[in-house]
């Protein structure tokens, strides 16, 4: 009795948050998948309680009038399991950036201006020049841009900066975004105290000031409402085996169905209701779509090495075991994260030739000694071949589907040569 009351209840949690219902009747469909392949799925799904495995799937279809409209299925979803999201919630970053640019209304600000980064508390650092970018200084666009590209930490650490702890997370939870917690920057240890407190910030137009930011502290220490103590032991900042548990009470935190539900917010903004949407230009939605589904080898600025950032860096579905580019019709418009023996991936994958959409996010546990921090996970070996076997059996079965009405999907073809001009 009490399992069937967990169930309906995460149902109707679930219910305003997900690209689209969860129905009974078709929340076997994913596991029905995975089984048609026990050669690629079989030791995953034997350590299935071990992995962790969460998968939503969300099947796109169009009427007449090429309007969207979503039929999610669920596979182990379970908003209350906790897992670490890595880089996979810097795309909520990225998109109240560009939000927070729109609604200061300032006169001759942009996502483009010049900006500098000042430092008033412990441990921050300041910013005032960007060799990477066209002009050689810093915009908020173009951090959006590597941001994605290749998943760029100080990207989205300045992001952080430029929202503020409390901005961020309050604006999320207010717009129905309510299963994420963001309380932190990435791949730099710092306190609580010093990710509640962000930088100064200063737009410029040459020498005029057009907009300053002074220091801003979140008042409220984030936590989770119960502790989360996971693993058997972690290595700590000066190289020690600590043999307990590692907290993550403060750490970020994000479900699926949250990840899945921004993601359709930016890609489908008419089909979510008024409060999830994003104030978002056209021109954002551009710069978000090309770099969401970029190549690196794609990106003049920063130019990115294709041997050390292949096609399928940080595009973990659809990898290809045969080499490293995509086929030359599908992209993916996604954002992963991989950290702490665990990989995510939330993603809308289309085909423009074969006219193919969907939407797929994942997380796989693959930290089979249940200590963190000390770099033995087995991403390559269990992680990695699961979530592209699971994009690539995924995207067979949508090149089978039947569709009523075929999908108009120039709203998604970008000009990815622009970035070379």
């Amino acid at each position: 009795m009490f399992a069937l009351w967990r169930a309906v209840v995460l149902l109707f949690i679930t219910a305003g948050l997900l690209a689209g219902p969860v129905q009974a009747r078709e929340v076997g469909l994913i596991e029905q998948l995975l089984r048609s392949r026990p050669d690629l799925f079989g030791p995953v799904l034997e350590n299935m309680d071990t992995h962790e495995v969460q998968i939503l799937y969300t099947r796109i279809d169009r009427d007449e009038n090429n309007r969207p409209h979503f039929r999610t299925h669920a596979f182990r979803f379970d908003p209350g399991a906790y897992f670490y999201p890595a880089s996979s919630i810097k795309l909520a970053a990225a998109v109240l950036a560009l939000e927070k640019i729109n609604l200061l209304h300032v006169e001759g600000l942009t996502k483009h201006t010049p900006l500098r980064i000042d430092s008033a508390f412990t441990r921050q650092t300041t910013v005032t020049g960007d060799d990477t970018s066209p002009t050689g200084l810093p915009t908020i666009a173009h951090y959006v841009h590597k941001l994605f590209v290749v998943s760029d930490n100080d990207a989205y650490n300045r992001l952080y900066e430029f929202l503020g702890q409390q901005y961020l997370n309050e604006t999320l939870w207010n717009k129905g975004y309510r299963d994420i917690r963001i309380t932190h920057r990435l791949a730099i240890a710092r306190t609580s105290e010093e990710n509640r407190n962000t930088n100064p910030f200063t737009f410029n137009d040459g020498d005029r000031i057009i907009y300053q930011q002074p220091l801003v502290t979140n008042p409220t220490q984030y936590s989770a409402p119960e502790p989360i103590l996971r693993g058997v032991g972690y290595i700590d900042g000066e190289g020690r085996l600590i043999e307990e548990p590692k907290d993550f009470t403060r750490s970020n935190y994000v479900s699926l169905a949250v990840l899945q539900g921004i993601l359709q917010a930016v890609l489908f903004p008419e089909a979510v209701p008024e409060k999830r949407r994003f104030q978002l230009t056209e021109d954002d939605y551009t710069l978000l779509y090309r770099s969401m589904s970029m190549r690196p080898r794609e990106s003049r600025y920063p130019q990115y090495d294709p041997e050390e950032y292949p096609d399928s860096y940080v595009k973990f579905f659809l990898g290809r075991d045969d080499g490293d580019r995509f086929p030359g019709s599908v992209r993916s418009f996604s954002k992963s994260g991989l950290a702490y023996g665990t990989l995510t991936e939330n993603a809308y994958i289309v085909d423009f030739e074969n006219k193919v959409e969907f939407l797929l996010t994942a997380m796989i546990y693959v930290n089979e000694n249940d200590i963190f921090n000390d770099g033995v996970y087995e991403y390559d070996e269990i992680g990695l071949p699961f979530l592209a076997n699971l994009g690539r059996v995924v995207y067979e079965y949508e090149l089978e589907r039947k569709r009523e009405y075929e999908p108009d999907l120039g709203r998604f073809e970008v000009v990815y040569e622009e970035e070379t001009k």
